[in-house]
């Protein structure tokens, strides 16, 4: 967003760094809360601080106290009684100009986790939060509150994420992006892997077993959450979060297990599932208290707006949709998105919009064919599975000329940039909208930039312009006249450190879909 006083990320940084140790010193006074931990008690503040949808009055602050993140029993090394914890927010570093305030309960029932949704602040400004426990100082966060509803926005920058198997490698992309200036964080899915996984060589040590209980969801994130990679990425901007199979299971649709062996499969036992690892999601995320789950349920598509610039519309591709069914992909009755999510965003699609319409979501959009000749191979977990309501949503942007529509996704592992035609079997059809998939945090481990069949399946696709294998994150920068996708990519995930650097860059103009390498 434009402002003239934007303080650098690389100042941001060296601010909170020095922060954590003289915040109680420089800042200003504490509400009054009676000191629920023991000063003698361990570090509280071990899962760091987060913020996440972001408001032009407000955003959500988040963090978790748990001196123990791994410990078995899911509790995080907390007693089982509430504890008092303070917040600030201010306009600056330093807590001299503290201009929101509180003190909110963190409750066993829900893992001491905090979820403040403040009100009352700037729009389109840069905000310092952190919080206290007793004796103990959180580290310092910042975030951005969105501009006001309608005014002029110049530039939006926004960093795309998704999969982040923790024992497949390090965060190196995180801190990478840490260190980038961005308004905005969109997580496409698969914070944690519920799974067992073979890992990397010197991540043996990370708990490594399938994850199925709300304890054992509470114990997975508390693993994930310490990764200060992962942390500094946090603290450094708000996040906008949505979720995909692994945060539950690999590949479940609604109430369909993928798991073969009874009683798994059994829909009760599945929902109980669901109900454990939502649970332990919106624990550990900035998300508000219209998210919380109602047993199997949480309500995740919702609507972000950033002034006259940007609409973001975050999907869910997996509580409503059909379970996958590669016999019958262009089955009518098939969705992906369910009916009420459906009219949602048919209604929100047609206007009136910002300049730029994002549809942020988890699994790939345009049509993709896997196998080379003759034969048509499908990823049945794609929106290839549900064709003809991808089909439906696609002829929507056309009839409901929705401005300048990019659609954002993750899943593969791959970065792509593809062209989405208003008839897939015709190249030479105008292009309806772009579709920017970012590749794996870690998921994968190292990668590389093509692996043998990608010129196969790159012919069998023409509509797909970028493909890169490696690790990374997808940073865009959003005009009023163009947008720019800067795929970036880190090439070893084995070891801390590796640099990170553009593989591709692809221009979108306004008002003209296709984009330009």
């Amino acid at each position: 967003m434009s402002d003239p006083a934007r303080v650098t990320r690389r100042t941001f940084l060296g601010g909170a760094a020095a922060l954590t140790s003289t915040a109680v010193v420089l800042g200003a006074p504490w509400v009054a809360a009676a000191d629920a931990v023991d000063p003698a008690a361990p570090a509280v503040f071990t899962l760091g601080v987060a913020s996440g949808d972001p408001v032009p009055d407000g955003v959500v602050l988040w963090t978790r106290l748990a001196p123990d993140p791994v410990a078995p029993d899911g509790r995080g090394g907390m007693s089982r009684r509430p504890v008092l914890v303070d917040w600030q927010v201010a306009e600056d570093a330093a807590f001299r100009r503290v201009v929101a305030r509180g003190t909110a309960v963190a409750r066993p029932e829900e893992a001491h986790a905090v979820h403040v949704e403040v009100s009352g602040l700037h729009p389109a400004a840069d905000h310092w939060y952190r919080f206290r426990a007793g004796p103990q100082i959180s580290p310092v966060g910042r975030t951005r509150t969105a501009p006001a509803p309608g005014a002029r926005v110049d530039r939006f920058a926004m960093a795309t994420a998704s999969c982040q198997c923790r024992p497949d490698g390090f965060y190196t992309a995180y801190a990478a992006m840490a260190r980038d200036d961005l308004d905005l964080v969109a997580f496409l899915g698969d914070y944690i892997y519920e799974s067992a996984s073979t890992g990397v060589p010197g991540r043996a040590h990370l708990p490594n077993r399938e994850v199925s209980t709300l304890t054992d969801y509470r114990v997975r994130h508390g693993q994930y959450r310490t990764d200060p990679d992962l942390q500094a990425a946090h603290a450094a901007f708000p996040w906008a979060i949505t979720l995909d199979d692994h945060d539950v299971e690999n590949n479940w649709a609604a109430d369909v297990s993928q798991v073969d062996d009874e009683p798994d499969n059994d829909p009760a036992v599945f929902r109980a599932r669901r109900a454990g690892a939502f649970r332990a999601f919106w624990e550990h995320m900035p998300l508000r208290r219209t998210q919380r789950p109602d047993g199997p349920a949480m309500r995740m598509h919702r609507r972000l707006t950033f002034g006259d610039l940007l609409d973001v519309h975050l999907l869910d591709t997996r509580q409503y949709r059909s379970d996958q069914d590669p016999e019958h992909p262009r089955d009518p009755s098939r969705t992906m998105l369910g009916a009420e999510q459906r009219a949602w965003l048919w209604h929100g699609l047609a206007g009136p919009t910002a300049r730029w319409n994002v549809l942020a979501q988890q699994v790939f959009f345009s049509p993709r064919d896997l196998t080379a000749g003759a034969a048509v191979g499908l990823d049945e977990d794609s929106w290839d599975d549900c064709a003809v309501e991808r089909d439906a949503l696609r002829d929507h942007l056309i009839a409901a000329g929705t401005s300048n529509p990019v659609i954002v996704t993750g899943d593969v592992h791959a970065h792509h940039a593809c062209a989405l035609h208003a008839d897939p079997s015709d190249p030479a059809s105008p292009v309806v909208a772009t579709e920017l998939v970012t590749t794996s945090i870690s998921s994968g481990g190292d990668g590389r930039a093509r692996e043998p069949g990608d010129a196969a399946l790159l012919a069998e696709n023409p509509h797909i312009t970028v493909l890169d294998r490696r690790r990374g994150y997808v940073r865009s920068t959003v005009t009023p006249t163009d947008w720019r996708a800067d795929f970036q990519v880190v090439d070893r995930v084995s070891v801390r450190g590796a640099p990170a650097h553009t593989a591709a860059t692809v221009v979108v103009p306004a008002r003209d879909p296709a984009a330009r390498a």
